[in-house]
Order: structure tokens, then C-alpha cells, then sequence
């Protein structure tokens, strides 16, 4: 199969974050992250930031709570509002986040967005996590609020990783 990337369109397109079939996401027809692969990196995520905010708390007493939370943000809204729109659990699966409507970078205020979202999708007993699974877009609650899309590596590359 040939590669559908115009031969007169610039490399740095991949380099931006854009997918390298289609300048736009949106739709059922550009591929997404499944439900195991999101899970999997959340877990890797939660063990990192979790492991993290215990040491925080062992060091900080009382105050460490605060600044566990400031913690999983920061490391949420950094890496994914990063160019390469990965945490370090999405980086090992081959997914990130990117916006819905350009297939690009989300920015750190769309991720800090997305990361408020969580809350929304954790309180009904996650239903918000696990509305993916019937979703046509395969999106959660907090993709849907922030309007972003977890999608493949392979059909979205990321040249570059922040740090």
C-alpha cells in the first residue's frame, strides 16, 4: 500500500503532531485507541503518579496531600498538552491525545480541561471511563468535554517526546 502523504507536503508535518492520512481526526473513520491500550497506560500513569504523591506525602505530612494533587496535574497537563500529547503510560502502548478537530497538539489549557474531565467521568461509578465501549468516536466523558481523541502512534506519529 502506498503511503498517502502528498510528496509536496512538508516532513514537518509529523513533527507538529498531525496524522500523517488525514489533516483531521474527526469522524468514524480515523482510528482510535482501544479500550485495553487506554487502560493500560492509565494504570502505568497511576502507579507513577501514585508512587510519586506517597513520597510527596511521606516528606510533606498533611501538606502533601495538597501538593499530591498539584502533582497529578501537573504531570497530566504537561505531557499531555505537550506537542507529543503522551504520558509516559500512553508513550508505552503507542497512543496520545490529541484534538479532536485538527488531529493536533492539544495545548496545556485543552489538557488541563481534559484532566477536570476525569472527575466528571469517575462519578457515576466510572461510567464516564468506560462510555468508550459504546461511543462511535470511542471517546470517554472527559475526551468529550475537552474535545480531544486518544489515537494510535502508528496513524499519528510523534517525532519528538518532551524532555
Amino acid at each position: 500500500m502506498s503511503d498517502p502523504t502528498p510528496a509536496s507536503e512538508p516532513p514537518s508535518q509529523a513533527s507538529q503532531g498531525t496524522p500523517r492520512h488525514s489533516p483531521n481526526v474527526q469522524g468514524p473513520s480515523g482510528p482510535r485507541a482501544n479500550f485495553g491500550q487506554r487502560l493500560l497506560a492509565y494504570l502505568v500513569d497511576g502507579l507513577i503518579v501514585g508512587v510519586a504523591s506517597y513520597l510527596v506525602q511521606l516528606l510533606f505530612g498533611d501538606a502533601g496531600d495538597f501538593l499530591s494533587v498539584i502533582l497529578g496535574l501537573a504531570y497530566f497537563v504537561y505531557l499531555e498538552g505537550s506537542p507529543a500529547g503522551q504520558t509516559v503510560g500512553k508513550k508505552l502502548l503507542n497512543i496520545r491525545v490529541v484534538d479532536f478537530q485538527s488531529g493536533g497538539p492539544l495545548g496545556f489549557g485543552k489538557a488541563a480541561i481534559r484532566y477536570v474531565g476525569r472527575i466528571v467521568s469517575g462519578i457515576p461509578c466510572a461510567l464516564g471511563y468506560f462510555w468508550m465501549l459504546w461511543d462511535k468516536e470511542r471517546q470517554t466523558w472527559h475526551d468529550k468535554i475537552a474535545t480531544t481523541a486518544v489515537v494510535p502512534t502508528a496513524d499519528y506519529p510523534v517525532e519528538k517526546w518532551p524532555g
